[in-house]
Formats: C-alpha cells, structure tokens, sequence
C-alpha cells in the first residue's frame, strides 16, 4: 500500500511553557483541495508552518510520500511549495529574475530552468508580465506570482496560506480558479478563516480550535454542522403555534410580531418547500422565507464542546 502523499503523526508543539498545538494527526491520499480552518490563534499557522519545514515541532513528525521531515528534511521539502500569508516577493526583481532566483533555490536542473518556470508563469497567467517589476503589478497578479514559485519545481504538496487575504472581489475569485486548476493533479493544502471561502474551494476539511483537531471529514460531513436550523418567515395571515408544528420537521415556533416568525427545525433544506407548500394550501398568505446560518463562532464552539 503507497504511504499518504501527506501525513501528520502526533504532532505538538510548545512556545515556551504553552503548547500551540497538541497530538495533531491527518493524513491525505489524494490530488484536490484540502482546507485547514481555524480562528485566530487555533494553531493552524503553526501547523503549516511545521508542515513546510518553517518550524520544528517539539514533538511528533511528517511524512511527505513517506519521507520523514524530521530525518530527511531536504528530501521530503523537494515534494513541497510554500506561500505564506504575506507573499515572500522581492519587489525590485521582474517576474522573471524571481523565478529564476526561486528556482535556483529549489536546486532545479540548469537544462530544465527555462522550461519549469514557463510552465509555471502560463498555469499562472503571468506569462506576458515576464520583463515587469514585481512592484509595478496588482495585488492579484503579485499573488499570482507568489503561487508561481510555489509550484515551479512541480511539487506534490503545496500550502496556501490566506491566499485571498487582501485581493478584491475579482481578483479573489480569479485566484481560486487558479488554485482549482493546480489541484488537479497535487495536493493544494489552504488556509483561511473565512468559512464560505473553505466550502467554496475544499473537498475535504480539518478544523483546528485551541490546538487540536476538532473536526477532519469531507466538506459534505462538514456541512451537516452549518446547515440552517432555523428560518424567519414573514406571513399575512399567520396560523396557530399547532398548525405550524404538523409541517414536517419543525420542532418549534417563535412569534417576534403579529406577522413574523423564526421557526426551528429538524432535516434538510426541504423544510422551505414544505413550508410553502402548506402556506398556499392553508392560506398563510406567506411574503418571505429567510434561512438562518450559523455563525462560523457557532460552529467552533459545537465541535470543541
């Protein structure tokens, strides 16, 4: 059986006399997407960091395809592209002298310079911005850039740190196509905070809260936990508390005005058109529907519980 193309093994770490993160254990199989979600301070940075061979972890390891970082940190950093939160970009180079530069670090063979960092700046569609500084190009194309030498050397692993962090409506989503395409054939591990963004871009989900693995699934498992439960209804004509309760599924009613309601509720999303199914049959005179989500708050505090 092939080893995880990355695994995480009892992994902890102390910043003085407080751990950070404590027994931290996933591994993952396959090419796709794979989020790391956390609130400020859970130690999800602390965990990329150790991942990318930024940080040594005060105990535990990882093994990428099977290397230990710990043993062979060269070998198994070969397999592994990094961009941290703050893209690590030299401001006075053009994209291509960085490429190169970064290229050279990544000790890639002379006679396949040229042709990887083409590769690289055309999967990023930078290609045509080749002989301009890094400082004349947006925040979009920057980051661009900083994907680039994350994946210049074809690694099997790359870790994206807040990769949308400061971009504009366009340009965040431009960069998630990006990182949709380069996930296809490799492991792409994403940070962010930002729960939407996460269920957007991932196939599968870890969370960390307070140092530790709250919650590891696929993003269909994950959803269960941010479904909405509730819903407000606005009515002409609202029915009687015993009326509302033989829909199926609803567990409770909540009367905030002589014509709004929140109704709580168990199941799936049907409970809408079940809802106005019984409105037009019954004659509620229904004006509106809105289904409450929880609060990503919410969500850390019912999986650290």
């Amino acid at each position: 059986m092939a080893a995880p193309i990355v695994q995480l093994k009892n992994l902890s770490h102390k910043y003085s006399s407080s751990w950070a993160i404590r027994d931290i254990n996933m591994e993952v199989n396959q090419a796709g997407i794979v989020g790391l979600l956390g609130s400020n301070g859970a130690g999800k940075s602390t965990t990329m960091n150790i991942l990318c061979g930024a940080l040594n972890q005060t105990e535990g390891d990882v093994f990428i395809n099977g290397i230990s970082m710990r043993e062979s940190p060269e070998e198994a950093k070969r397999d592994i592209g990094f961009l941290p939160q703050n893209p690590p970009l030299y401001m006075d180079l053009t994209v291509d002298e960085y490429l190169d530069y970064c290229a050279t670090l990544r000790w890639i063979p002379s006679f396949n310079m040229k042709a990887f960092i083409k590769e690289a700046k055309e999967r990023c569609g930078i290609d045509h911005y080749s002989k301009r500084l890094i400082r004349n190009l947006s925040g979009g194309y920057r980051q661009r850039v900083g994907i680039a030498q994350a994946i210049v050397h074809k690694p099997k692993v790359v870790v994206l740190d807040e990769p949308t962090n400061g971009l504009d409506p366009n340009q965040i989503i431009e960069v998630r196509s990006l990182i949709k395409e380069i996930a296809r054939e490799r492991v792409v591990i994403f940070s962010s905070h930002i729960l939407s963004e996460v269920q957007i871009l991932c196939r599968d989900i870890v969370m960390i809260e307070s140092g530790k693995i709250v919650f590891a699934d696929t993003m269909d498992a994950f959803n269960n936990y941010v479904e909405p439960h509730s819903m407000l209804v606005k009515m002409e004509n609202p029915p009687a508390e015993a009326d509302l309760l033989q829909v199926q599924g609803v567990t409770r009613v909540e009367y905030l005005t002589d014509r709004q309601l929140r109704i709580y509720f168990s199941g799936d999303q049907e409970i809408a058109e079940r809802m106005i199914t019984a409105g037009v049959e019954k004659g509620w005179r229904m004006r509106e529907i809105t289904l409450d989500k929880s609060s990503l708050d919410e969500i850390f505090k019912q999986l650290s519980s």
